[in-house]
């Protein structure tokens, strides 16, 4: 008779572990607790009843609401609306062109080129907007004829016109802040790419139009948008040098109606409006100029708002697959 074969190691933990499951059996299902976030339950019930709260108080206040419906189309507001869009939309091109000769001044080592950008944007910097329009709007005290020998001459009066001072005192602003956001653009290339376009034989300003600003348009397109925004806004101060631009328009109606809150809530709706459209078109030029530096872009309002609904479904059907599981 002969002895049984000894038993390795492997085969007495195999031996205490149990039987083993065989390939059919299907794994038990893990039940998941999801995580309760009260906090977020309490703030946002704080945030509705602020809002309530808010909304009660314009709702019961002494406004007569039917103005701001009924003068939001109204032809003079569509007037300003159309001004405030010129007077910006040309500043901010001033703003730019100038402020990327600023830049390369900036950059040069010429002393000269550099202590006049310098100068530039310390002043401009460093004075009010609403101070630089009211002196373009009054310089005829100083320089009571434009006189440009036998090319131009004329009364400063009739060339300082309320459009002339608002371009004038928003451009030039701007430009100054525009000259370091595209300086700090232009300095976020690398130096070899310049040094490598003159291995090639291309000049200064073609290195600059071909290889440096389309790299730092990256660096220059988010901080340019907010300034564009922002100027939108402040061309609100236009209304001191007489510009007929939104708020000016709104103010005019108000004074003749006396509904003057009122027109002034017209203004604040055609600002954000006109914001917001302008917010998009910045998203989506972000976004181009992220595809040779991201490997993936950042999703559209379309396809986050497609993804939340697509994570609702898919979450709202497991859910309803696991209930089904459990209670087979």
């Amino acid at each position: 008779m002969t002895a049984p074969p000894d038993k390795g190691p492997g085969d007495a933990s195999a031996a205490t572990a149990g039987p083993r499951p065989t390939a059919g059996t299907a794994p038990e299902a893990i039940k998941a607790i999801p995580v309760r976030h009260y906090g977020r339950y309490v703030s946002a019930a704080v945030v509705i009843v602020l809002l309530l709260l808010v909304v009660k108080a314009f709702a019961e206040a002494d406004l007569t609401w039917g103005s701001v419906g009924s003068f939001f189309f109204n032809d003079q507001i569509m007037q300003g609306v159309k001004n405030t869009l010129v007077v910006s939309v040309l500043s901010m091109i001033m703003g730019l062109v100038l402020g990327i000769v600023l830049a390369v001044m900036r950059m040069s080592k010429n002393p000269v080129t550099n202590s006049v950008a310098w100068g530039y944007i310390w002043f401009f910097r460093g004075t009010p907007v609403y101070v630089q329009l009211l002196l373009w709007f009054n310089l005829a005290l100083i320089f009571p004829v434009l006189n440009l020998g036998p090319i131009y001459k004329d009364e400063m009066t009739d060339v300082m016109t309320p459009f002339m001072a608002a371009l004038l005192g928003l451009g030039l602003n701007e430009a100054a802040y525009m000259a370091e956001i595209c300086r700090a653009g232009i300095q976020s290339v690398d130096e070899g790419q310049t040094e490598a376009s003159q291995a090639l034989g291309m000049t200064n300003g073609q290195n600059m139009r071909r290889i440096v600003l389309p790299q730092a348009m990256r660096v220059i397109v988010p901080p340019t948008g907010n300034e564009f925004i922002n100027l939108l806004k402040t061309s609100a101060l236009c209304a001191v040098v007489q510009y007929e631009e939104v708020l000016r328009k709104s103010q005019n109606i108000g004074n003749n109606s006396g509904a003057v809150v009122e027109m002034l809530f017209v203004a604040t709706i055609w600002f954000l409006v006109i914001t917001t459209v302008f917010s998009i078109g910045q998203f989506y030029l972000e976004r181009h100029y992220a595809r040779g530096s991201s490997r993936q872009l950042p999703a559209t309002p379309w396809q986050r708002a497609r993804q939340l609904v697509f994570t609702f479904s898919r979450g709202t059907g497991a859910g309803s697959g696991s209930g089904a599981g459990g209670a087979a």
